[in-house]
């Protein structure tokens, strides 16, 4: 009996050893948790390099506790899928659209309606709003998702391969867009047929020529190479356009307020280091497309806006006039 119960003893003690050297890194500090940031973006782009520097800022100052993995280019599935992902607790931390986190929480997506900003300057202040604050606590109290920041995606343009000038040369034209209300306001107030498809498949669409057209920013026009396969790139400046940085309820919830706060910080701080490298490729990027040859051509968007502007209020819209009238007002 005295045997069995030193060999229990012993199997016990040595059972706990294992299970304490585990947990424990060759420095002493216990293994890090392993959390996936997904983003539909490719690795060529400020919001992959920023991701990548977010995630051993973090690794760093939670002294190893978390290790993030970066998956790129849709490699966790399209945006919509991400985003249910982080319901779901698949995916930790995203990058999306405020048209797509809007589907969850209506007023968060009118950041994403087109002609919705003046300028950046006007989008600048309402990401640094109460007004943002507030949706962004209620886009939380509705889905238990957490915004922590705002990243600059850059002002939205239509490419084609015939000249686009006024809303009229829009017409019936078939242009891939998103898939969420937002993007197809524009296209639908100038008479187009916005043509929802995959982000990862939108090359692939012009070139066999399934849509004639697509918007996006000067960067994500490179990134993607649509240049290659469009003639024009049509200045139309639709939408200024942002992603929110959105840490999954599930992780929000097991963190301590410390590690909360270095999150937080944390992609702030990569927030502003993707707004100032868009802000400077949207600079650059004009003369550059036309080195390639594309033609890069200067729209008036005064009648754009002007057949946008009433979808605003219309019955498309997620958020109140309330809602609208104080973005409107921020910066005048």
């Amino acid at each position: 009996m005295g045997n069995a119960s030193f060999r229990l003893k012993t199997i016990h003690r040595l059972a706990t050893s294992t299970v304490l050297l585990a947990g424990m890194t060759a420095g002493g500090h216990a293994f890090a948790e392993t959390l996936n940031f997904a983003h539909v973006y490719e690795t060529s782009e400020p919001y992959h390099e920023w991701a990548l520097w977010a995630a051993e800022e973090i690794e760093e100052r939670t002294d190893g506790r978390y290790e993030i993995e970066v998956h790129a280019a849709s490699s966790l599935g399209k945006e919509a899928d991400i985003n249910e992902g982080l319901q779901l607790g698949t995916v930790d931390l995203i990058y999306t659209g405020n048209q797509f986190a809007g589907r969850f929480y209506g007023p968060i997506g009118i950041a994403g309606a087109p002609y919705m900003f003046r300028d950046f300057d006007h989008w600048r202040a309402y990401a640094d709003s109460d007004l943002f604050d507030e949706i962004a606590q209620g886009y939380q109290d509705e889905t238990g998702n957490v915004p922590l920041a705002m990243n600059y995606y850059g002002r939205r343009h239509v490419t084609s391969n015939e000249a686009i000038n006024e809303p009229a040369d829009m017409e019936g034209l078939k242009i891939r867009t998103p898939n969420a209300p937002m993007y197809m306001m524009f296209p639908e107030a100038v008479g187009a047929n916005p043509t929802p498809i995959a982000f990862a498949e939108v090359y692939l669409a012009l070139q066999q020529g399934v849509v004639d057209a697509q918007e996006n920013p000067l960067p994500t026009i490179r990134a993607k190479a649509f240049y290659e396969v469009q003639d024009y790139i049509n200045l139309t400046g639709h939408i200024t356009d942002s992603l929110i940085t959105i840490a999954g309820g599930p992780l929000w919830n097991r963190l301590s307020e410390e590690d909360r706060e270095i999150f937080r910080e944390v992609y702030m701080e990569a927030g502003e280091k993707i707004t100032e490298d868009i802000l400077q490729s949207e600079e650059d990027l004009v003369a550059w497309f036309e080195d390639q040859g594309v033609t890069v051509n200067e729209v008036d968007i005064t009648p754009f806006r002007e057949a946008t502007v009433p979808y605003h209020t219309g019955e498309d819209a997620t958020w109140d006039q309330e809602t609208y009238d104080r973005l409107q007002a921020i910066g005048q």
